[in-house]
């Protein structure tokens, strides 16, 4: 007996690979008010940000704003569950 299983996905796109690691820390940085795309892949060669290198993987860009000048701790490892910002779980891998 064969199951089905759904996944909620546009038709012809990829099924999303595993996010590549661009570092197990965070990036700590001053941003200035504004929206941002953080990288969700890793394939970005502007990173934490997106460039658009993912296209075609399956993977899309985190959009966030930022309302006042802030430090903040972006996330590199990928799997934050806490986009874009750290929330340690880089410790686990």
């Amino acid at each position: 007996m064969s199951e089905t299983i759904s996944v909620n996905q546009e038709p012809n796109e990829p099924i999303p690979n595993e996010p590549i690691i661009v570092d197990k820390k965070p990036i700590v940085m001053e941003l200035e008010p504004g929206t941002y795309l953080w990288c969700k892949s890793g394939y970005s060669s502007n990173q934490p940000f997106c460039n658009g290198a993912h296209k075609g993987t399956g993977f899309k860009p985190i959009k966030f704003e930022i309302t006042e000048k802030q430090r903040v701790a972006i996330c590199q490892c990928k799997y934050t569950n806490k986009a874009p910002f750290c929330d340690g779980s880089h410790h686990n891998l």
